[in-house]
């Protein structure tokens, strides 16, 4: 099994080595890193607005792209997160409790040294894990059938909505809402309309570039515009011989990185959890088996390196579902999920076999990637300080404008402009009113196809609903569901018996952390 991973990997190596794929994983890791450093900028609005420029690309140099966007941009955002204490993407919330804390002691740059070395060790393990655990993966999924895919998708579904920021409920509604979208269209198995109010610009159903733009484009910029308060660039000035940790600075972090990352690989392989809970997850452990729980939050080294190692490994881990089964962790993994359907490619137990050049290409193109990050990092430190300071009102109408090219450029249709609008409407409505639409693209990308197999199911059972636990892979399946919806219901029933009295006490906050508390921005504290 190891020679036969060690030679599908030097295939790999020689996929992404090709001149066109090379340039393209760089254009990809530096446009992360540059989007990452941008406060209010990330990778999920990214890849959104860069969608359509796959379209006119070969799927390898694409997807490549792409996911070099992704983990790139996940590199760029702890160096916002250390030096403003602006998390610009939820897994970075909570290394903003201690990293910008050393940033005011004056430690801000060995903080983001050691998080650089400590984010490519987590991302090499989780590279690793795919390797050696995809096609495992892939033997087990090969047994599945129509009942256990659906049961699969369901438990994606599920996991998805009821752990993703905010209220569970929340998260089940706007998973429910992707599953109307994603019916939206002609029936395949019928040939009837459903939902399409008689346009038939509707007939082939939503388009993902309209719904990633307008959900992740225009409704988070126009939440965001109003946001004009100035940024504190007190402690931007890190050059690079501040980035060199001691000695000891390394051996406090050893231990730290290394469970960090067996937390980020573990969140990993449990579809819908994603970086953000696993980063949570594992500032909690590290707080919880430090001798000195107490220094927590007040510039401990240990509660930045853990937490970002466990943000990467799992980034990189995300993929083992999303390539193996088609099962994608967070929106962002659903949006390269739609992009390789985009290409005609349906990513599941087939793809390393009919496609190996995608995956192993990938997978090689992850340690490329990441040693060109590093390279980025360090040396241009400085250079990424100085786009901290771009204004939003620069920021912002340029990223609009190439939303609307973007759009525009991919069918020359003024619908799906109008799409857009429509789109970027309802998600902005639905940011004011508490509801995060990062569950609508999981439905969407999924609906059809958990529609396709339960149907499957449905006629190969004669509509006999105990179809899905006869088998003992669905029955496990059907299990986790339910496990998961008790236990949302047994912490929220706890958490409301728990909750103290208003006027308890005014002291300091429990130290407690919830992944759902995971803050879209934390305000810069003035200069001391």
């Amino acid at each position: 099994m190891i020679d036969s991973a060690v030679h599908d990997l030097l295939y790999g190596f020689s996929v992404a080595l090709e001149p066109h794929n090379l340039m393209w994983c760089f254009v990809g890791v530096l446009v992360g890193n540059m989007v990452g450093v941008l406060p209010g900028m990330g990778p999920l609005a990214t890849i959104s607005i860069l969608l359509p420029l796959t379209f006119g690309m070969k799927a390898v140099p694409a997807i490549l792209m792409l996911a070099g966007i992704l983990y790139g941009g996940q590199y760029g955002g702890a160096i916002c997160s250390v030096l403003l204490n602006l998390p610009c993407h939820p897994p970075h919330a909570v290394t903003c409790l201690d990293g910008y804390p050393m940033t005011k002691q004056g430690r801000g740059g060995v903080a983001l040294g050691v998080t650089v070395f400590a984010s490519f060790v987590g991302a090499s393990w989780g590279i690793t894990e795919m390797i050696f655990l995809s096609p495992l993966l892939v033997r087990a999924a090969l047994q599945f059938g129509p009942a256990e895919v659906c049961t699969l998708m369901l438990l994606g579904l599920l996991a998805g909505s009821t752990l993703a920021r905010g209220s569970p409920l929340k998260g089940v509604a706007m998973t429910l809402l992707g599953l109307f979208l994603g019916s939206v269209g002609t029936d395949l198995e019928t040939g009837s309309e459903r939902f399409t109010f008689g346009m038939t610009e509707l007939d082939d159903g939503v388009e993902l570039i309209a719904l990633a733009l307008g959900l992740f484009g225009i409704a988070e910029f126009m939440s965001s515009v109003n946001q004009l308060a100035p940024i504190n660039m007190a402690y931007t000035n890190v050059r690079l011989r501040d980035m060199r940790p001691t000695r000891a600075d390394m051996k406090r972090a050893l231990l730290p990185m290394c469970r960090g990352t067996i937390i980020g690989s573990l969140c990993s392989l449990i579809p819908g959890t994603g970086p953000t809970i696993a980063s949570f997850v594992a500032y909690a452990a590290e707080k919880k088996s430090s001798k000195t729980p107490e220094k927590f939050g007040t510039g401990m080294l240990e509660g930045v390196v853990c937490p970002e190692t466990a943000t990467h490994s799992s980034i990189q881990g995300d993929f083992i579902p999303t390539m193996s089964l088609g099962i994608p962790g967070d929106a962002v993994m659903a949006l390269l999920l739609g992009a390789l359907m985009i290409q005609g490619i349906v990513p599941g137990p087939q793809l390393i076999s009919q496609h190996p050049d995608i995956f192993w290409g990938l997978v090689a193109s992850f340690w490329i990637g990441n040693v060109i990050l590093v390279v980025l990092n360090v040396p241009l430190i400085g250079v990424w300080c100085k786009m901290l300071a771009i204004p939003y009102r620069f920021l912002y109408p340029s990223a609009m404008f190439f939303v609307c090219i973007g759009v525009y450029a991919a069918n020359n249709d003024f619908f799906q402009v109008a799409e857009v609008v429509v789109l970027g409407s309802l998600g902005y409505i639905l940011l004011r009113l508490g509801f995060h639409p990062a569950p609508v693209v999981l439905g969407f990308v999924l609906g059809p196809r958990f529609e396709e197999n339960f149907r499957r199911a449905m006629l190969i059972s004669r509509g006999d609903f105990g179809v899905f636990v006869e088998r003992p892979i669905s029955a496990f399946f059907v299990g986790l569901c339910v496990l998961l919806i008790g236990s949302q219901i047994y912490f929220r029933l706890r958490g409301a018996k728990d909750a103290p009295t208003p006027g308890a006490g005014h002291g300091e906050t429990s130290p407690h952390i919830s992944p759902h508390m995971a803050p879209q921005r934390i305000p810069a504290t003035p200069a001391e």
